[in-house]
């Protein structure tokens, strides 16, 4: 089990490895969420600590030019081990 931790509430949530980190995110840990699918930008999340355990990013975020320390939690999957998280602004 991998484990997000959402610095802003101090939430911590567990995940199984290799899962989309979206439901988790949205759901649990208040990430505003509209298309799902990486067009919209609206769950772009700020990566503190564990982006190694994390997918590569995928076209889409790449596409989009988000931040080297960003991630879209729609397009995210947890690889295994801790990530902290914040939201970008």
């Amino acid at each position: 089990m991998a484990t997000i931790t959402h610095v802003g509430s101090g939430k911590k949530v567990s995940i199984p490895d290799g899962q989309l980190i979206r439901d988790v995110c949205e759901q649990e840990l208040d990430i505003p969420f509209s298309c799902k699918d990486g067009i919209c930008g609206t769950c772009k999340i700020k990566i503190i600590d564990g982006m190694s355990n994390l997918s590569p990013k995928n076209d889409k975020e790449i596409d989009m030019g988000i931040e080297k320390d960003q991630r879209l939690a729609c397009q995210t999957k947890i690889k295994s081990g801790n990530v902290k998280i914040d939201n970008p602004y």
